[in-house]
């Protein structure tokens, strides 16, 4: 008898009648002789609308309110849940994020999980109960009710996997895995059979809305293999695992987009120590995440112009941290471009292997797509360009890659 903890996303539960699908999915699972841990979403657009109904009360609603509202979403669902379980013979127990151990951080909107304590979850199973866990949610040491950003119910399923030493955790959604690409963008695109978990935090982090990055970090550093599948159809999913396999003709696995990236660049910044630490320090204080870092020295070494990229949705927030720290080391100003998006290739040896970086690059300059800005990982190469052309971008590396070939499935 294996424990398994799955979680359900938010079209997976969005209504009554797929509720009480999910419902019989799971009593059918459990009739099969495993465990269940069942963590769940809030039901369709709920946290959106709960957002937008703070906005009709307030402008500015504090963080620690926000997030005691916004729990509420998954804690409907995870108790309608089980109230179809019982109906269809199979006792279920409903339990908060708090009731389940999830313990974080203070930071309100974006918490960490510090630990998770399941004595409660591990109780519930063992007497032949199926547990349903509220994802998205935590505790902190105060007993403050926190929030861990979207697609916080993917991280919750992982944690709860690693403390309960589940035999694995599947996340199942309104796809049926991952794909080389977004198939909305590309059809060609191919589902994968299997991606290792190095692999697929790099899409996650680049912009890849199958899994969170978080979640699959924590599948790594705890070795829980992580089954993507649709909650939807009975079809093979992508199995997210450490892989070990021969080198691959084609290093390319995949490619990421994110239409929603913001520049940020720092004019005449004096050069000299600290400048930089100061910037980033400030950043980090406000818990924004600085991505792109480009530096670029003036011809007399006085001054630097000093460009980064956020989420758009941060650049309020960055800008409000930035501007005082402008005038503070007495640089020249500050600039900003909302409109741009990031595309990337990822997988295993495309930065050290000669070739990929010149052949997406010219793709691109074929195509008429001026890149901004350029990182890279160990297994990632990143341009910047205007969010007008991510699609065409997307498309293009996908062609290029031929990554429509249905062999890709091969590791």
């Amino acid at each position: 008898m294996a424990l398994v903890v799955q979680k359900y996303g938010g079209s997976s539960v969005a209504n009554a009648e797929r509720i009480l699908h999910v419902a019989r999915r799971v009593a059918e699972r459990k009739r099969a002789g495993d465990d269940l841990v069942v963590t769940v979403s809030a039901m369709g657009d709920t946290t959106d609308e709960l957002i937008e109904l703070a906005r009709q009360v307030t402008q500015r609603p504090s963080d620690r309110e926000m997030d005691l509202l916004l729990s509420t979403g998954e804690i409907v669902t995870c108790t309608l849940l089980a109230m179809a379980l019982r109906d269809l013979g199979v006792e279920a127990s409903s339990f908060t994020g708090a009731q389940a151990g999830i313990l974080t951080d203070r930071t309100h909107g974006r918490a960490r999980i510090l630990g998770v304590e399941p004595s409660r979850i591990r109780a519930c199973v063992e007497s032949g109960q199926v547990a349903i866990v509220a994802g998205f949610q935590g505790i902190t040491p105060e007993t403050d009710v926190t929030t861990l950003g979207r697609g916080g119910s993917d991280t919750t399923a992982v944690a709860l996997a690693a403390g309960l030493q589940a035999c694995c955790c599947e996340i199942y959604t309104d796809v049926e895995g991952v794909y080389t690409c977004d198939p909305r963008i590309e059809p060609n695109a191919q589902k994968l059979k299997e991606i290792s978990y190095e692999e697929m935090l790099e899409m996650a982090s680049q912009g890849s809305r199958v899994m969170h990055p978080r979640a699959v970090e924590l599948g790594s550093i705890y070795n829980i293999p992580i089954l993507v599948a649709s909650s939807m159809k009975v079809a093979p999913g992508t199995l997210i695992h450490e892989v070990s396999a021969m080198e691959p003709s084609n290093k390319v696995r995949g490619i990421s987009h994110d239409n929603n990236i913001a520049k940020v660049t720092v004019l005449g910044v004096p050069d000299k120590p600290g400048a930089a630490a100061t910037i980033f320090e400030r950043l980090g204080a406000a818990n924004l995440t600085a991505d792109t870092i480009v530096q670029n020295a003036s011809a007399h070494h006085e001054s630097t112009d000093l460009t980064f990229t956020v989420n758009s949705d941060d650049l309020q927030r960055a800008l409000e941290v930035i501007t005082p720290v402008v005038e503070e080391i007495h640089a020249a100003g500050c600039i900003t471009d909302d409109q741009l998006g990031k595309v990337s290739i990822v997988g295993t040896g495309v930065l050290n292997t000669p070739g990929y970086a010149p052949r997406m690059f010219k793709a691109l300059a074929d195509a008429g797509i001026n890149i901004e800005l350029i990182t890279t990982s160990e297994i990632r190469i990143t341009c910047i360009i205007a969010q007008n052309r991510i699609a065409d971008a997307v498309r293009i590396l996908h062609r290029t890659f031929e990554l429509e070939a249905p062999a890709v499935d091969a590791i």
